[in-house]
C-alpha cells in the first residue's frame, strides 16, 4: 500500500481559510437536492481530479447513504450504463465538464439537459456544490491528504 505523509496541514495553517471552506461546504449541503444525487456528484469530481480521500470518503458517505455498491463501480462509466436515471445522468454531466475546463467550456448541451432536469434554485446548488467538490478536492490533491487505512 502507497503511503505518504501530508505536505502541508493547510487547514491547521490558514485556519480562517479552512474555516470559510467548511462553511462553504455546510451550505452545500444544505440544499433542496437529494443528498444521494450530491454524493455521487462528490464521488465523479473527486473520480476526475484523482482525489483518493474524497473518492473514499463519498463513496463511504454514498453506501451509508444507500447508495449500491453496483453503482458506486459503474461511476466512472456513468454514461455507458443503465443504471443512472435522467436526472442523475444530467448532473453528473454537468459536474465532469465543470471539473473539466481544460477541454473548454461546459457545453450547451450540457447545461440545457441539466437545465430540463432541474428547477432554477437546484441548477443554482447543483452548480455552487460541484465548485465546493472542485475546491476541496484541489486542496486534498496538492497537500495530500490520504485516507485512513
Amino acid at each position: 500500500m502507497t503511503t505518504t505523509t501530508v505536505r502541508l496541514a493547510a487547514d491547521k495553517l490558514a485556519p480562517h481559510m479552512n474555516k470559510a471552506m467548511n462553511a462553504f461546504d455546510a451550505a452545500s449541503r444544505k440544499t433542496t437536492l437529494e443528498a444521494p444525487l450530491l454524493e455521487l456528484v462528490r464521488a465523479r469530481a473527486s473520480q476526475l481530479n484523482g482525489c483518493a480521500y474524497c473518492v473514499d470518503t463519498h463513496n463511504a458517505d454514498a453506501r451509508a447513504g444507500g447508495e449500491t455498491e453496483r453503482r458506486l463501480y459503474a461511476l466512472p462509466v456513468w454514461s455507458q450504463t443503465p443504471f443512472f436515471t435522467p436526472r442523475e445522468r444530467a448532473a453528473l454531466a454537468l459536474t465532469e465538464a465543470m471539473t473539466r475546463l481544460t477541454d473548454g467550456p461546459v457545453p450547451d448541451a450540457v447545461f440545457a439537459a441539466a437545465q430540463a432536469e432541474f428547477d432554477e434554485t437546484e441548477l443554482a446548488e447543483l452548480v455552487w456544490s460541484i465548485t465546493v467538490i472542485n475546491a476541496w478536492n484541489r486542496v486534498a490533491v496538492t497537500t495530500h491528504a490520504w485516507p485512513l487505512a
